[in-house]
Formats: C-alpha cells, sequence, structure tokens
C-alpha cells in the first residue's frame, strides 16, 4: 500500500452521507502526499429512494470506474474530484476522491484521483489504471506521461480548442474506441461565464456526457455543494454549455476548428 491511513475525521455530508478525511501522509519512496475524501452511503434503510443505487454499471458494463485529473495549480484539480465524489454520491453510489500533493506553487503539476462504485471501495491506493483521463492543462502532454495505465476502452477528456493531431497525440491514442476521445474548450467557457480560468466544473459537464457515469444534474447539485450563490450558479451554467457541446457533435466540431 502507498500509504497506511491514520485516525479519520467523520463528517456528515451531502443528504446524510459519511465523509471520511484521512490525513495528508507521505507516500512511500515519493515526496507526494495523499488526502482521502470518501462519500460513504449511511447504514440506513431510509435512504431516499430517488438516489439509491440501480445496478450502476459504465459503458465497460463495469462495477467500478475510476478517474485520473491532471492539471496545475489553480486550475481546481482536487475541488474537481471532490465534486465528481460528491456527485456519484447523490446518485446513491459509494464515492472516493484522492487528492495528491507535491509542490504547492501556482502552476505545478498537480494530480487527483476518483474512484466511483456501487459497493464500498476498499482501495485507499492513488489510481494506477484509470478508466478516464481529464487533462486540464494539454501542456502536461509534453513534461508527463499522462496515459500511464490507461485502460484499452478508456475515455481521454482535455483542455482545449486544438484538435489531436495539433497537440501530436494521435498515436497515443488511436487504440482507443471512438468517441472515447473528446477536447472542450474548457478554459474558454470559463472565462466566458465564470469570469476566471478555472475549467474544473465545466470539464465535469463534459465528462457526463461523453461517459455516463454520472448525471448533469448530479454534477450540478455537487457544485451548489462546493460553491454555492453566485459563483456556483456561474459554473452551473458553463457545466451545461460542455455538457450540451459533447453530445452535440456539430457544436464540438465548430468549437475545434
Amino acid at each position: 500500500a502507498l500509504f497506511t491511513p491514520r485516525r479519520a475525521q467523520h463528517k456528515e455530508g451531502p443528504r446524510g452521507a459519511i465523509k471520511i478525511l484521512l490525513p495528508a501522509i507521505p507516500a512511500i519512496r515519493t515526496n507526494q502526499q495523499y488526502l482521502l475524501f470518501e462519500w460513504a452511503l449511511p447504514a440506513r434503510d431510509d435512504f431516499p429512494l430517488a438516489h439509491k443505487a440501480e445496478g450502476f454499471t459504465t459503458k465497460e458494463n463495469k462495477s467500478m470506474f475510476q478517474i485520473r485529473i491532471h492539471g496545475r495549480g489553480g486550475q481546481g484539480v482536487v475541488s474537481a474530484a471532490e465534486m465528481l465524489s460528491v456527485a456519484a454520491f447523490l446518485e446513491g453510489k459509494h464515492a472516493q476522491a484522492v487528492p495528491s500533493f507535491g509542490s504547492e506553487r501556482m502552476g505545478a503539476p498537480v494530480v487527483a484521483f476518483c474512484r466511483i462504485d456501487d459497493k464500498p471501495i476498499r482501495l485507499r491506493e492513488p489510481v494506477l489504471e484509470p478508466d478516464t483521463l481529464i487533462v486540464q492543462d494539454p501542456t502536461l502532454f509534453n513534461a508527463i506521461d499522462l496515459f500511464n495505465g490507461l485502460t484499452d476502452s478508456g475515455y481521454l477528456l482535455i483542455n482545449t480548442g486544438k484538435s489531436i493531431e495539433a497537440l501530436g497525440i494521435q498515436n497515443a491514442v488511436a487504440h482507443l474506441p471512438a468517441g472515447h476521445v473528446c477536447s472542450v474548450p474548457a478554459t474558454d467557457i470559463a472565462l466566458t461565464h465564470v469570469k476566471r480560468p478555472v475549467p474544473n466544473a465545466v470539464l465535469l459537464g463534459a465528462l457526463a456526457a461523453v461517459t455516463g457515469v454520472i448525471k448533469i444534474d448530479s454534477v450540478v447539485e455537487a457544485i451548489e455543494t462546493k460553491f454555492p450563490g453566485k459563483v456556483g450558479q456561474a459554473n452551473i451554467n458553463a457545466a451545461r454549455v460542455a455538457y450540451e457541446m459533447v453530445r452535440t457533435p456539430v457544436l464540438q466540431e465548430v468549437a475545434n476548428a
């Protein structure tokens, strides 16, 4: 195991969830630290029926779905993983967010992980074989091996208005199924609606459309939980724009032209 959990704090989360926070603990042989946010379903029978899991599966008909998010400091990578875990919980699933803390300076590479399952999640290590990669800063393609561990049937979601060929990654993604590689100009959408270059919520809207692993309404509620008020509404509007863009291939082609 990359770390051994020490004393955990349990806090009440949305809709009676149990939020388990494990203290940041250095990983063996690295300078990274990990802090675990886990949303566990309450052990009771009166959980709202509308949010009970009903045979949750992904498009690959697989129970656990693992996401790895790459970006840079200041882009909301950690918040993206936490909001994603909340969105999954709101659908009656167990979810876990594992942010990684290395250098904390603005612009430094940052990675966070999320697991979603219809059963309690026992894994505690970072995601090594993701079903989905979210790349919030495409310049990282030239700095890090982002594709390491990505499953053959995985998804790739990139914050860019450029084509795959312009990014120079066409060979790296050639093995992925059709429709599993998606680019969205998330920063531009965020600047339009949020007035800040923070693409995290935008990409969660796109994730809901491209994978179907979560619903856009759950993303909206998770954003409201994280960012109440006008900031939250602006992020919700941006997420919905990305969701519709991915659902409408013509709009996506225009954005990438």
